[in-house]
């Protein structure tokens, strides 16, 4: 059971962190040069649906393995391992994440225009570099440490 779970969690991610660099340097690009949403829009109809899908996997897979690899959830706070740190600290990115993904997918995207392109852009940004954050604590969880 554990394999799998880190094969689906592994999928999230690549879906997630690669759709979020393709839009950047794929999409993004260009749009802003021609101050043109539309293919911002059409890229995010087709990924949207895929990135909530690997965003819900993500989610679930990743409690699942906190499980494992944290322990007894009642000492994360008073005795906490190198383990449970990092945890701790992917699931404070993972809120910020879906905080910002929120108001990008929620408030921005909705009424997209090339007036509030470039307030998109800034959100597609830091939600692409929070996902990589995620994709290097996610590693250092299972490598032993980041450094």
């Amino acid at each position: 059971m554990y394999k799998l779970l880190v094969i689906l969690h592994l999928l999230g991610a690549a879906t997630w962190v690669g759709g979020h660099i393709a839009l950047v340097r794929g999409v993004l690009p260009r749009a802003l040069r021609d101050r043109d949403p539309e293919p911002v829009i059409r890229f995010e109809r087709g990924f949207g649906k895929a990135a909530l899908l690997a965003l819900v996997v993500q989610l679930a897979t990743g409690l699942a393995l906190a499980n494992f690899w944290v322990g007894p959830w009642s000492t994360v706070l008073t005795e906490p391992t190198p383990a449970a740190k990092i945890v701790l600290l992917k699931l404070a990115v993972l809120v910020l994440s879906v905080a910002v993904s929120g108001h990008a997918y929620h408030r921005i995207l909705p009424r997209l225009t090339e007036h509030n392109l470039f307030a998109f852009a800034w959100h597609a940004r830091i939600i692409t570099l929070l996902a990589v954050i995620m994709l290097v604590l996610g590693g250092a969880i299972r490598l032993g440490g980041l450094f």
